[in-house]
């Protein structure tokens, strides 16, 4: 019994050393560290865009609603800042109507309706701003349009008249990417279009003053090419 312990004890003696050896041998290296996602802003985008519009006007009532659409941009970025080119168009529904007490000839005092409605929207703006990684804050302006139907009706009877209003537009936003190619933004217009006159053709022209829109919108943009950028 003794000699086995006495063996025992040598071969744990003679294998503690190599095991030591071996493990000093190892080299240590660190766990790979994760890359850092950097983002580039250049580059083309389509997307898709909405948000309400009420107008700013001394009387009542202000003509108020909504709007969806689309819109296409392309980007520049040199350092953290970003030039940018968008256009954008939108259906909308901004209306607002009045009726009262107006003399038709030959008929007397009737009540009659005047409502004005645009029925499309749309911008075309250059954009400026300063990228921090992922985000991006901005301020923008350029042309804007509005296309615009004004109906008058009494008796019975309605008639409409439509005009294409063309004028300018300034603003700001912040927009955000939540994933490599997707961004999501909100934005401030402030737009302004010149006076039209409608029904000229009746031999009664109606002159429809400057109209001013206020607009919140928000909207989601899906950026071509490859936006992120690993960075170790």
């Amino acid at each position: 019994m003794k000699k086995v312990l006495l063996a025992s004890a040598c071969l744990f003696a003679l294998a503690a050393p190599a095991s030591a050896a071996d493990l000093a041998a190892r080299p240590y290296t660190k766990a790979p560290i994760a890359p850092a996602a950097v983002y580039n802003w250049t580059g083309f985008y389509l997307g898709v865009v909405g948000g309400g519009a009420w107008e700013e006007s001394s009387t009542d009532p202000k003509m108020q609603g909504g709007f969806v659409g689309g819109t296409a941009g392309y980007n520049w970025q040199t350092g953290n800042v970003v030039f940018g080119l968008e256009a954008d168009g939108a259906w909308a529904d901004v209306s607002a109507s009045v009726t009262g007490a107006t003399v038709v000839p030959g008929f007397g005092v009737a009540t009659a309706t005047l409502s004005s409605k645009t029925d499309a929207m749309g911008t075309v703006r250059g954009r400026i701003g300063w990228a921090v990684n992922n985000v991006l804050l901005y301020g923008t302006g350029g042309y804007a349009w509005i296309d615009n139907k004004v109906t008058v009706s009494a008796l019975g009877v309605s008639v409409s008249d439509s005009k294409w209003h063309s004028g300018w537009t300034v603003g700001a936003g912040v927009e955000a990417f939540f994933a490599p190619q997707w961004s999501v933004k909100g934005e401030y217009l402030y737009r302004s279009f010149g006076s039209e006159n409608y029904f000229s053709n009746l031999g009664v022209p109606l002159a429809s003053g400057t109209i001013n829109f206020h607009t919140v919108q928000v909207g989601v943009n899906y950026h071509f090419g490859a936006p992120v950028v690993a960075k170790y």
